[in-house]
């Protein structure tokens, strides 16, 4: 896995009346500033007042996602390139925000002061990397020269509804669901950066605590919503039908950092929002496998050195939590009180039509996307529900509301088809996949046990009152990603003992239960 040694600049603090910063691991996202507050500055115009008003945003493609093979030697170069195009959205954003007077007076100025200057510098960094794909004998995209472009757009106000939708989403996780267009909406932060406390932290169309989302479309009460889960497969003849489970507590150490070790080797705060971390305890951006291979666990069995890392929940509140005035936390708009789980339940099950194989030690595997606001829903495998609700509703774009008596719960079922071959890929996607409805690996890929992943909260449900939504809770994400349900995503990287891996396979492919 390549490397990137280069520390990414502290990003810009981000004050209340311009919101957040919208930064994207590998290039792409949405940036997202609030000009509403310079409608009420004295000797406004009329004019002015109508373009203040406006929250602009700006779409940029994420070129991450298209590198699906770079050569091992070029992985470090690139991965710094990428991370240099984060920084270069980070200063577009630093534009914006602080040149809103001169926006409102120029309605081309954004075009011409902001969009072209960040085409002209990503031009130059897209350059960069197609020339070190092809300097070691690779050949990158053609699709590349495409990306450099980022348009500007006026971001919808939030949806005032009772937030119930008919949640049609979801299932049991085996395949990765289908591709529909992903709509986004921001609302109007408050002048005092939404700080309102007795109220559960929510004013009127401020769109969350720190004016970033979620918003009331973004809840449903769970008891409304029509089953929607599917049946699990049968095993057949030939299938895995046994599990093993790990203990690897709820993360009582407090381990937590903005990192990303898979997804931005070398580059502090590389997540742009904070995990939870169980297992391994030296998982940080400049970890690598001796790093992770030596360091001890929270697993019971110490055999089980993988980590496994998920975003936080925060309750928006009004309250702030220890990262209030951080990178990746306040300052990136992922705000409100932090949740430990009070359950996280580490299993891996086999497959329904076949026996597994081992997995490789040290393979990485991302499942879900921490953009579909900017992606769509392609890679999206957020899967929200509530205890006693599990079997029947599972959620993807919409987070639940539970009854009295029932918690939260996050479900997370990994890729589980392996190329054979690779232990990560360039996009961090295609050396594993999703089995079919069936159980079948596709294209040659090995079945793999399954991690799968409950983790279940308990706090008190959110309310929807007059079109907004109070008490909410959230997932921390990108800053630009609104706080989306959709967002949510879980990482893992295996440092089982051979030992330990051949017993979980030997149980699996026997029908066996253990731990």
């Amino acid at each position: 896995m390549g490397r990137n040694i280069r520390k990414r600049r502290s990003p810009l603090a981000v004050r209340a009346v311009a919101a957040s910063a919208a930064l994207a691991i590998g290039g792409g996202g949405l940036i997202w500033a609030n000009f509403y507050a310079s409608a009420h500055e004295e000797n406004s115009s009329p004019d002015t007042t109508k373009v203040a008003a406006q929250v602009a945003t700006i779409d940029c493609p994420d070129v991450g996602q298209k590198l699906t093979e770079v050569p091992d030697q070029a992985r470090g170069e690139v991965d710094g390139e990428l991370a240099t195009l984060d920084q270069q959205i980070t200063d577009a954003y630093q534009r914006l925000a602080t040149t809103r007077d001169a926006q409102a007076r120029d309605a081309s100025f954004v075009q011409n002061s902001v969009l072209q200057p960040l085409k002209d510098r990503r031009s130059v960094i897209i350059d960069r990397i197609q020339l070190e794909i092809s300097r070691v004998g690779g050949t990158a995209p053609d699709s590349l020269d495409g990306l450099a472009t980022c348009t500007g757009q006026v971001a919808e106000q939030p949806q005032t509804n009772d937030g119930e939708g008919d949640g049609q989403q979801g299932g049991d996780g085996s395949a990765a669901p289908a591709d529909p267009s992903a709509s986004a909406s921001a609302g109007e932060p408050a002048e005092n950066g939404g700080q309102e406390g007795g109220d559960g932290g929510q004013e009127a169309g401020n769109g969350g605590q720190a004016g970033n989302g979620p918003v009331a479309a973004d809840f449903v009460d769970i008891t409304q919503v029509q089953p929607n889960v599917a049946r699990k497969p049968r095993t057949r003849d030939g299938g895995s039908s046994g599990t093993f489970t790990s203990s690897c507590g709820v993360n009582e150490n407090k381990k937590f950092n903005t990192d990303n070790v898979i997804v931005a080797p070398g580059v502090t705060n590389g997540a742009h929002h904070l995990h939870d971390y169980v297992g391994n305890q030296a998982n940080d951006a400049f970890a690598n496998n001796d790093t992770f291979a030596a360091a001890e666990t929270s697993c019971a069995n110490q055999g089980d050195k993988s980590s496994y890392y998920w975003p936080v929940v925060r309750i928006q509140n009004g309250t702030q939590d220890f990262d209030q005035n951080n990178d990746g936390g306040g300052k990136e708009g992922n705000v409100g009180e932090i949740q430990q789980v009070e359950q996280a339940q580490i299993k891996f099950v086999g497959n329904p039509k076949s026996k597994v194989v081992a997995m490789p030690k040290f393979l990485r595997i991302i499942t879900g996307d921490a953009k579909t606001t900017t992606n769509g829903l392609a890679n999206a495998n957020a899967h929200w529900s509530c205890t006693g609700f599990e079997n029947k509703v599972q959620l993807t774009e919409q987070y639940p509301i539970c009854p009295e008596g029932s918690n939260v719960v996050r479900l997370f079922s990994f890729q589980s088809c392996w190329d054979g071959q690779n232990i990560d890929s360039a996009n961090h996607r295609t050396h594993v996949a999703f089995a079919d409805a069936a159980g079948n690996c596709a294209n040659g890929f090995k079945a793999i046990p399954q991690l799968t992943m409950r983790l279940v909260y308990d706090f008190e449900a959110p309310t929807l009152e007059n079109g907004q939504v109070k008490n909410a809770y959230a997932v921390d994400g990108f800053p630009e990603q609104l706080h989306k349900p959709a967002t949510d995503h879980d990482d893992f990287i295996n440092v089982f003992s051979e030992r330990l891996m051949n017993k979980m396979v030997n149980c699996i492919n026997t029908g066996q239960r253990c731990k």
